[in-house]
């Protein structure tokens, strides 16, 4: 029966409890339905590319995003591919966490393979549990790393697995401990021949969801993971010698980090409460100009007719205008003075 060896320590605790107090301030504060729209997008973003770069994909950031808008670029079909397989595995995720689902079966782990490998790995290895022993190997040197459970013993371990999945509800083994103890197992059962990585991390990010910590769709632990990549993958080697402690502080620090930064970007742009009650309660839907103004007013502290050119080269000083006369009848920016030197601050 698998249950897994670790203990609760201080630094898990003080990391979980940084988690839980930036998620309550992210889920309560008002956000314009534009912005909103803007941070989920921004976060898709960052999963996929550092999601896919993590495993050696070369497509930067902007790559990224620009084959997730449907654009073509420069580059091999397979790194292209990868891409549209996260985009799309994080899509089912979230519709299964919209959608309640009641319980993690092998047959979504294999759902999410086949979306991860779609078009990547041959059909009879997509969604397939492997049928070879596997060794994993530093790149860099060559050195055998790990070897995950002979093959023949994949399909029960992974049945184990599943079963410890569903057997804890929150309220016995916190989410975030949960989400790390599964990203750990699934890649060192490793029951895929590749995309092992990909399948634990949104497997992780559908366990937080599941559990609440959705934090509005706005993160991205891909992120923290690819940053330093080395940390990432050493945690993950050392917790296969049995003890998972270590691995669930750094686990569980990389969501705090990121929930963190994430509560710092909403708190400095959507002004807490008073930015709603600024606006009487109403939605006001702000195109990405007037997102783009009190960004900037945010940053400075005020604005300038003589600095629109800075903030937009390409637009007339009476089309910035047009877009800032919204913004001060609905009481978000106040004009102080009355020439062309008069200053925009937010109200």
């Amino acid at each position: 029966m698998f249950e897994p060896k670790y203990r609760i320590t201080n630094k898990i605790l003080v990391n979980i409890s940084k988690i839980e107090a930036a998620e309550e301030i992210i889920k309560n504060s008002p956000l314009l339905p534009l912005w909103e729209k803007k941070f989920r997008e921004d976060a898709i973003v960052r999963s996929v590319h550092h999601g896919t770069h993590i495993e050696g994909n070369p497509l930067d950031r902007n790559d990224a995003q620009d084959v997730l808008q449907g654009k073509k670029i420069a580059a091999r079909p397979r790194d292209v591919q990868e891409v549209i397989n996260y985009r799309r595995v994080i899509s089912l995720i979230d519709e299964e966490a919209r959608r309640h689902l009641s319980k993690i079966t092998e047959q979504l782990i294999k759902k999410l393979h086949k979306i991860v490998t779609n078009r990547v790995l041959s059909e009879d290895k997509s969604g397939v549990y492997r049928t070879q022993n596997v060794i994993i190997r530093n790149s860099a040197t060559g050195e055998i790393t790990f070897r995950p459970p002979p093959s023949i013993k994949v399909p029960f371990l992974m049945k184990e697995f599943v079963y410890w999945l569903n057997k804890y509800g929150s309220d016995e083994i916190h989410p975030v401990i949960k989400a790390g103890i599964a990203h750990h197992e699934l890649v060192r059962i490793h029951p895929f021949t590749d995309g092992n990585g990909r399948v634990a991390r949104v497997l992780a990010t559908l366990i937080l969801f599941l559990g609440g910590y959705d934090i509005r769709r706005f993160f991205s632990l891909e992120e923290y993971y690819d940053k330093d990549a080395v940390s990432y993958y050493e945690s993950l080697q050392k917790a296969s010698a049995g003890n998972l402690t270590a691995w669930l502080e750094y686990f569980s620090l990389g969501a705090a980090v990121e929930f963190e930064r994430v509560k710092k970007k909403i708190l400095k742009i959507s002004k807490d409460v008073k930015m709603k009650q600024k606006i009487g309660g109403k939605q006001l839907f702000l195109n990405e100009r007037q997102i783009k103004i009190i960004e900037y007013i945010q940053e400075v502290g005020y604005l300038q007719n003589k600095m629109f050119s800075t903030l937009f080269p390409d637009l007339s000083e009476d089309t910035v205008l047009r877009e800032i006369k919204p913004l001060v009848n609905n009481n978000i920016v106040k004009k102080i003075g009355r020439t062309k030197s008069s200053r925009y601050i937010l109200a």
